[in-house]
């Protein structure tokens, strides 16, 4: 169980558009806050009614800028902190915790992100790039349409990553994007069971490919996933 950890309040110094429902905000780095690609934080409100209320979200940035940032996908329907964090702008204050996380690289290998899932992947690539280069790495990135896909753009452009896009429910999307991430889809894109998996996403989603890859003879130690 993951007991509660020091706060931090810290500024917001931008909010800004990532896709249609999903917002950047750059923030003040506490002196000495350091954390491990991959890693999370309890993030809260710092506004009357909210400040105990603090959900986990990625660390996006490398721990050498100078500021931190996150990339959340916002719920507005929800009502929840989500739909208020979409609300928030430059001057308003958050709430962190410590870091802590178990989506740890290891190596080489294939990401499987659903959705809002690649966020722990964004750190872990972005490292990855910066220290030479991503061969041998592959991201397969599931989203229900095409202009779900969080920074497409960004992760083209990184040498050597291989971007394999799925979306599930965008008639208007090229046919080979179309598809769900299953058994027959992992049979077709996977070749090498003895490589390095890194899979978050939906539960169910994760719980499945979990079950799939280590069918298909992948090995426990090999499966890294959030827990």
């Amino acid at each position: 169980m993951r007991l509660q950890g020091m706060t931090h309040t810290v500024e917001i110094l931008e909010a800004s558009p990532v896709t249609h429902n999903v917002r950047r905000l750059r923030v003040e780095k506490p002196d000495g806050y350091r954390f491990t690609p991959g890693q999370a934080t309890l993030v809260g409100i710092d506004r009357d009614g909210w400040r105990e209320e603090r959900h986990p979200f990625t660390f996006t940035s490398l721990n050498e800028w100078d500021d931190l940032e996150f990339t959340i996908k916002i719920y507005p329907d929800h009502d929840g902190l989500t739909a208020r964090i979409g609300e928030l702008a430059a001057g308003d204050r958050l709430i962190l915790e410590d870091p802590w996380g178990t989506i740890n690289y290891k190596g080489p290998g294939t990401f499987i992100a659903g959705g809002a899932g690649v966020t722990p992947f964004i750190a872990i690539l972005r490292a990855r790039n910066a220290e030479g280069g991503l061969a041998g790495h592959r991201l397969i990135f599931a989203n229900k349409t095409e202009r779900d896909i969080i920074l497409r753009e960004e992760f083209e452009a990184m040498p050597g990553l291989e971007c394999v896009w799925v979306v599930t429910d965008d008639d208007s999307a090229p046919e080979h994007m179309q598809g769900f991430v299953d058994r027959d889809f992992l049979k077709r894109h996977v070749e090498d069971n003895t490589q390095n998996f890194y899979v978050c996403g939906p539960d169910d989603m994760v719980d499945d490919i979990k079950s799939i890859l280590t069918e298909m003879g992948a090995e426990p130690d090999a499966l890294t996933f959030e827990e």
